[in-house]
Order: structure tokens, then sequence, then C-alpha cells
């Protein structure tokens, strides 16, 4: 009997309480329907996923798996730690500077107001850039006074109710629409669809990529170069999204711990690795699109080292460096977490 046992069982008997058909029970399914009308419908593909499933890998091999690792299911918020994975490689290509202005280098995309004119890409990837606009017909507001687990501001107002703008830098809001506008800008600088920038620049170097695709939205359509292209949303909110394996989360997760490197290949720069695990200084517990346990809030059982990519429906990929350690859960009911995390640091500890 594997120390993981344990922890597996204990996520297996806590699924998260949505349908695994979305047509079956529409209304229990999903985030969307938290969103000021006419915002709270779906915009994009989403399909039947399965049980809870996860993989632990441990100095660098897989040392436990269970459910259907190999299953891609769409992973929600997962994707947004992607899009910083992508922001690193624009720059280690000159494609971008982390501190300049978006606006300096894509005029009119939606960054030339008075307001979003100060936004820098550093605002982009730590939600904290304040932008103000449409994105696709979604309005940011939609996601004004948005509330997720681990955000430890106190409610502030109803969701979707216009708040007054603070400048860009200074507030921090888990906004999906802005998401989705960084996503958008990452598109024009690439000038390639960012679903196969990731595919052939990290999933496949890896080892990975069976059945995974990045999904848009029915309208989310742009032409760069003369090419049709689909602009992807950094996540599952208004459906589409990443649909990946547990598997390959995993990879990810330990290229995050191994600095960007895999197997002698600098993938992302190491010193971007570092910089999405430094926190921000408006919001402590976040760095590029990635999630700390800088001060233990999060999770008292891992160590104030980790760092977390967070889905909606129970995602979670944990990467713990003290004990080299990176660990995936998929459709997890979130009250039940922390007792999650708890059972594998225990296990980790042996």
């Amino acid at each position: 009997m594997s120390n993981f046992d344990e922890a597996a069982a204990f996520a297996s008997a806590h699924e998260i309480p949505w349908p695994r058909d979305p047509a079956a029970d529409p209304s229990r399914w999903g985030v969307h329907h938290g969103d000021p009308p006419p915002f709270n419908r779906l915009r994009g593909p989403v399909h039947v996923r399965g049980g809870v499933s996860g993989v632990i890998r441990v100095r660098g091999a897989e040392v436990f798996s269970w459910g259907e690792p190999d299953r891609a299911d769409q992973t929600y918020s997962v994707a947004k730690t992607y899009l910083a994975l992508l922001a690193g490689m624009a720059q280690a290509r000159g494609l971008l500077v982390v501190g300049e202005r978006v606006s300096d280098r894509l005029p009119g995309i939606g960054f030339d107001s008075d307001h979003n004119r100060a936004i820098t890409w550093e605002h982009l990837l730590t939600q904290t850039s304040e932008w103000q606009g449409e994105c696709f017909g979604m309005p940011d507001q939609v996601e004004h006074f948005r509330r997720v687990s681990h955000d430890p501001k106190p409610p502030e107002g109803k969701k979707g109710e216009r708040r007054a703008l603070r400048a860009p830098g200074t507030y921090w809001e888990y906004n999906d629409v802005r998401i989705n506008q960084l996503s958008l800008a990452l598109l024009h600088l690439f000038r390639q669809p960012l679903p196969e920038v990731f595919l052939e620049n990290v999933l496949r170097p890896l080892g990975g990529g069976t059945d995974f695709r990045w999904e848009g939205y029915e309208d989310s359509w742009v032409e760069i170069d003369g090419r049709r292209m689909q602009s992807v949303p950094g996540g599952t909110h208004w459906g589409g999204g990443v649909s990946i394996s547990a598997r390959d989360q995993a990879r990810i997760g330990q290229l995050l711990l191994d600095g960007g490197v895999h197997q002698g290949r600098e993938i992302i720069p190491r010193e971007w690795v570092k910089r999405m695990r430094t926190p921000c200084e408006t919001a402590r517990f976040y760095g590029f699109l990635t999630w700390l346990n800088v001060d233990g809030r999060m999770f008292a059982d891992a160590s104030r080292a980790s760092g977390f990519m967070f889905g909606a429906g129970g995602h979670t990929v944990w990467i713990e460096p003290e004990r080299e350690a990176v660990v995936v859960v998929r459709w997890l009911d979130g009250a039940h977490s922390a007792g999650f995390v708890q059972l594998v640091s225990r296990a980790l500890a042996g």
C-alpha cells in the first residue's frame, strides 16, 4: 500500500458536486451562473468530465496516480498560469518587456484610453491592471467585486456592480475579462494561435500534449497577417479554455519546480519562473498568475515556498519545493482541499 492511498481515497470520496455531464443539470455545472445577465451564459464549448483523479511526482518521477490521469478535462483557471508561461516565452523572444506599457507595443487593441495607457504587462500578470473596457463583448464590470476562495479581502460589494477603478497596479481583483484581454494581447505578440505556441514549445518538449486543446468563444476570432485566429480564454468561466490531462498538468508543474528547465533545456527562462513565484506588492499571496503560500494562510500544511495553480471545479496543481514534489488533483470539492493537502503532506514527510 502506498503512503498516498489515503489521500487519493479522501479526494475520491469528496468529488465536486457538479454533474459529470454539463447537459444533465446545467444549473449545477460551472461558475457563469453568478454573473449578471446577459453575461451568465456559456460562450464556448464544454464537455463531459471524468471523476476525481490525480498525479503525484517526487524528485522528478511519478510515484502515484489514481482515477483517469490521462483523460483530458477542462481545467478552468489553471490555464491562467499557462498564459504566464507564454508571456515568459514572449519576453525571451524580445516580444515584450515586463515593465513596459502594453500600449507602447500594441496600439489599437484596447489599451489606448487615458486610464488603460498606463497598464504594463506586469499589471496584467498580477491581476492588478484595473483594465477597463470590453473584450469580445464582455465588459470588465462583469467581474467587479468577484470573490474567489483564496482571496483574503472581505466582501466589498455585489458581483457585477460597478465600482470606482483605481490606478493600474494599486488594486488586486480576480477578473477573467482582463485575463482574456491579456490573452488577446499575447496573440497579437506571437501572431500565431496561442494553443499552437503552447503545444509546440511547452507540452511536446515535455513529452505531453495528447488530446490537449485550448478553445475560445464563438465570437473570439481576429485576423492577423491575413490569417483568421481564435483568441482563447484563460479559463473555462464562460466555456472553452484548456482541456488537458492530469499527467500533462504534472509535467508543467515539474517544469516550474525545475526552474523552467527540462532535460537540460531551458524552456522558460529561469529568471521568469523566479518572477512568477515572487509576491506582488499589492497582493503578497499572488505572483505572475500563480497563487503563493508565503504566510501559510492558504494551506497550513504546505510549505511557505509552495506555489499553486487553481481552477474552479476542484482543480489544484501544487508545487512543493521543500519536498521536491508536484501534486495534481482534479474535481475535488474545494471545501475538502485543506484535508487533502494535509494527507499528502503527511505522506510526503514519510
